[in-house]
């Protein structure tokens, strides 16, 4: 997808009115599928500030992806036998 949206510069603080347009650009794009990793590319954002602007903005998460098998560790924390 074409980056179409004029990011501000990092480091610089927008003021209220762009910062509604921020959220809502942000929030537009996740909805759209995009992840917040990929989000923090596009605007040159940190990871924290976009969470926290998605946050702000009320969406609602998707659950995290990857690998989220429990460890290979025992309920009382030692090591398993293996299978």
């Amino acid at each position: 997808m074409p980056d179409e949206f004029d990011w501000p510069k990092r480091r610089k603080r927008a003021p209220p009115e762009q910062q509604e347009l921020i959220d809502s650009e942000l929030r537009k794009r996740y909805d759209d599928g995009a992840t917040v990793r990929r989000l923090t590319e596009e605007s040159g954002r940190s990871f924290g500030y976009v969470h926290r602007r998605l946050v702000a903005s009320g969406v609602e998460f998707r659950p995290r992806s990857g690998d989220r098998r429990p460890s290979r560790r025992s309920a009382d924390g030692g090591p398993q036998a293996p299978r």
